[in-house]
């Protein structure tokens, strides 16, 4: 529970916004104001599951940009009385991690070396000399740098004001998070929904791992098409040979047919015969295929093993063979495969991709086989979202989770849970559907990597030491979380690994969003807290990015839906993107990011949450600190209101009856709340923000002018000015305090006990009670008086200037009656003339005291 503040009732002489956020973090940590209260029902949480920000070096501003967002809607739950579990994690596994921690310690990994307990990194790491280290030795690396990570990150969320329950944080790699995903991986083994299968791989040869189809991109690329004859058929059209344009001609030794699309008449006589391939002159079928394109190059084509994704899919639904050619290391294999010759095959043995391909060229232009020069061109050409260099495909060994990619009935199901779900905004459902029902095939979840969760299996070893990949060793559940590289399996001892009938560990580890993908069932406690998991899950809010819905968001719904027969949350809120000035997406790897703790400390962290909060819903919004810069001059005018306000004093007597302009103010404020209320409802935290911030500045500048000189008295009139004053502004901090959390807080305590945060959130019921009033009053006045300032002006006057005469006419006078008084004590006005007009619009007449100087 939270400790109860009392309140200074001081106001300060000079108030400021420099260190408000040092002051005020330090406070609601030592009270625990954001405390999660885990005594509460479920019906009384309000859980939200935190986006866990890759730890691999630095924040920047388009984490501040979304984490405001999810912040807002967090606050707003508490005010409106919901106990929030508002945890916070750091996704610190996988590729990210590893490359960071190589590049600053200096090392790379090498599994084969046995652990050294007194390692130590090299003083002056040598980029091009890296240190072999062990795989523990660089784990421990990895732990040591995300921990200096982590620490720096909770410095900034905690100075950009987020109500995090800091006793809650977790990490994607720690204990709790590495035995709920290897528990959800045998539990999806156990079930058939996670497989091994050994088939072609999407690969980077950069980090030497599989790469799932989620994890993809398309970047343009230069190449060539290159117009190569295959050797002919006899008694065809074709029996001088066939031409076929590729951009690949290194994979000719890796072909095992031609392709034309079953409707090309050129082609029809070939199907079911042979050609032959050049230099290596290995036969291969002629075979028909709907994705075979007739328009494109000469509309046959070679299928390789493997070239592209779509080789892959001929490959499998022909039945066709496989001769690799390419290894994991973006080499051509040093042997070729069954059928191709040694011979020619040798002077590509052993080459990249890239010197194989001129060596072929030049050997195809010495054989004649090659038809004119390479044509060059640029095309899209797949790449690992986090690699350089295009990805190659090869036959591995991996993991995978069904995900409706193979399996029509999953597929629908997981569709319908996109339908159960509540997306704000609600059109990003549609890219949660288009990528499901576009799915070529499973997940496929483990990496070849370092640092990140073991697959928790084993394989027994034959009488010659090889693995029996048919018949894994599963961890038993009780000993979560296992390393099989220390741990031995069930049933064997340490001294039996690597041996003839004893075991080998799976040497992989999990995909970073195998383990992400938990993160509701982990924070919740899934069978670690069955209490706090009662309290929290299904959870109510996922708030994340548009890019990653098919990768997070996507990977949890199935995650959830395979354990739990649920959705992991109810709503999902979806944020865009920060783009540069430029328009283009600020990103790391693209270096226009702009690092947010210089901004917090310059302007306040006030300010930069403002211009955050005013992106939209899943809208791109542009890195403007010109919006930041009107956030801190909107936070400054809380500050002076809130002094002036409260520097009248408490109402001398209670009003019998508020002011008919006290009570449209009341009124109007009322609307407002009642607007911001049913936005934060439907998610949408910018509307809300724009509902408090346009009726503050009209407070400001027309209603504090209208009354100033009433709330100076001690009569009712006063007393009344003096009620409204109070009850508007302790309305507007509580408006306010989602978006403004340190301001509101400060202003907050000079007056009343306890936290802003844990206030209730305001009702047009309670305003409505105070003052049933009129709302037209204020804003007929208010334009009225606007007309008064705009002839001082335009007669370039001082706004304290004399009207000699004010006139005002139309239907709505009555509006203007009540409120006469106060009318012309703002503007300085002599003489008042009202004229009512049935049929006529508001017109104003100003006659000033004097001329405006020469």
């Amino acid at each position: 529970m939270t400790q109860q503040r009392p309140h200074r009732a001081t106001v300060p002489d000079r108030p400021s916004l420099d260190g408000l956020e040092a002051v005020w973090a330090a406070r609601w940590d030592g009270e625990g104001t954001y405390r999660f209260d885990r005594s509460k029902t479920r019906d009384e949480v309000y859980s939200i599951d935190t986006p866990p920000p890759t730890v691999s070096g630095s924040l920047h501003v388009g984490h501040v940009f979304s984490y405001t967002h999810t912040d807002t809607l967090a606050r707003y739950r508490r005010m409106r009385g919901r106990e929030v579990f508002y945890p916070m994690g750091w996704d610190d596994n996988g590729l990210p991690t590893e490359r960071r921690v190589q590049n600053h310690f200096g090392v790379r990994c090498d599994p084969s070396l046995p652990y050294d307990p007194a390692f130590t990194p090299p003083a002056a790491p040598d980029p091009k000399r890296p240190a072999r280290v062990s795989r523990r030795n660089f784990t421990e690396l990895c732990e040591r740098l995300t921990a200096e990570d982590e620490k720096a990150f909770e410095e900034l969320w905690r100075h950009l004001g987020l109500s995090v329950d800091w006793s809650l944080t977790y990490a994607t790699i720690d204990a709790a998070s590495r035995a709920a995903s290897q528990r959800a991986f045998l539990r999806n083994m156990a079930r058939g929904e996670a497989y091994l299968a050994e088939g072609p791989t999407l690969w980077d040869v950069t980090f030497g791992t599989a790469v799932a189809q989620a994890e993809l991109e398309d970047r343009e690329w230069p190449g060539a098409f290159h117009r190569i004859r295959f050797g002919g058929a006899p008694g065809t059209a074709h029996e001088d040979g066939v031409f076929i344009e590729t951009t690949r001609p290194e994979l000719i030794p890796a072909c095992v047919a031609l392709v034309a699309h079953p409707d090309d008449e050129r082609y029809r006589p070939l199907f079911g015969r042979t050609v032959t391939t050049p230099i290596f002159g290995v036969p291969v079928p002629v075979v028909a295929h709907r994705l075979a394109e007739p328009g494109k190059g000469s509309g046959i084509a070679m299928i390789c093993t493997f070239g592209d994704v779509t080789d892959v899919v001929w490959w499998r639904e022909l039945d066709l063979p496989t001769r690799p050619v390419i290894g994991w290391d973006g080499r051509l294999l040093p042997e070729p495969p069954d059928g191709v010759p040694a011979g020619p095959y040798a002077e590509l043995a052993g080459k990249t991709t890239h010197s194989a391909r001129e060596r072929l060229v030049q050997m195809l232009r010495d054989s004649g086989d090659l038809d004119g020069e390479p044509r060059k061109i640029s095309r899209p050409v797949k790449f690992y979202e986090k690699g350089d260099r295009p990805l190659e495909i090869v036959t591995t060994r991996q993991w995978y989770i069904r995900n409706g990619g193979r399996d029509a009935a999953l597929r629908e199901a997981l569709v319908e849970r996109g339908r159960e779900l509540e997306w704000h905004p609600p059109h990003m459902r549609v890219r949660y559907e288009n990528w499901v029902q576009g799915l070529a095939g499973d997940w496929l979840i483990s990496r070849q990597r370092f640092f990140g969760v073991p697959i928790p299996v084993w394989y027994p070893l034959d009488s010659e030491g090889r693995p029996i990949h048919e018949s894994p060793i599963a961890a038993d559940e009780r000993s979560l979380p296992v390393d099989p590289a220390s741990d031995a399996p069930p049933g064997y001892a340490e001294e039996q690994r690597g041996k003839p009938f004893g075991f080998a560990a799976d040497p992989d580890v999990m995909d970073t969003w195998a383990t992400s993908s938990l993160s509701p069932q982990t924070v919740s406690g899934w069978e670690r807290d069955p209490d706090l998991f009662a309290r929290v899950f299904p959870m109510d809010l996922r708030p994340q990015a548009h890019e990653i819905i098919r990768t997070w968001l996507f990977a949890s719904v199935v995650r959830a839906h395979l354990e739990n027969g649920v959705l992991p949350w109810r709503h999902a809120a979806i944020s865009g993107w920060i783009l540069d000035p430029d328009r283009k997406k600020m990103s790391k790897s693209k270096g226009n990011v702009v690092t947010p703790m210089a901004l917090l400390q310059e302007y306040g962290s006030d300010a930069v949450r403002y211009w955050a909060a005013g992106g939209r819903p899943g809208t791109d919004t542009a890195f403007d600190t010109g919006q930041i810069k009107v956030g801190r001059r909107l936070a400054i005018k809380i500050l002076n209101a809130s002094k002036f306000v409260l520097g009248l004093g408490e109402a001398p007597a209670e009003p019998g009856e508020f002011h008919a302009l006290d009570a449209s103010m009341l009124a109007r404020l009322a609307a407002v709340t009642e607007e911001a209320t049913a936005a934060f409802e439907g998610y949408d935290y910018t509307r809300a923000l724009e509902a408090a911030e346009r009726f503050f500045w009209e407070f400001c500048d027309d209603y504090l002018e209208l009354v100033k000189a009433r709330a100076y008295g001690d009569d009712e009139g006063a007393a009344s000015a003096r009620a409204a004053l109070r009850t508007a502004l302790d309305v507007l901090l509580r408006l306010f305090a989602p978006f403004l959390p340190f301001v509101t807080e400060e202003v907050w305590s000079w007056w009343r006990p306890g936290s802003v945060h844990r206030a209730a959130w305001p009702s047009p019921a309670e305003l409505g009670a105070a003052a049933p009033g009129d709302p037209g009053v204020l804003a007929t006045v208010s334009e009225v008086l606007r007309e008064v300032r705009k002839a001082k002006s335009s007669a370039k006057l001082s706004m304290r200037a004399e009207v000699a005469r004010l006139s005002v006419a139309g239907a709505s006078v009555a509006l203007v009656r009540p409120a006469q008084d106060d009318l012309c004590a703002a503007g300085a006005v002599e003489e008042f003339v009202l004229r009512h007009d049935e049929d006529g619009d508001l017109r104003v007449e100003v006659t000033l005291a004097q001329a405006a100087p020469a």
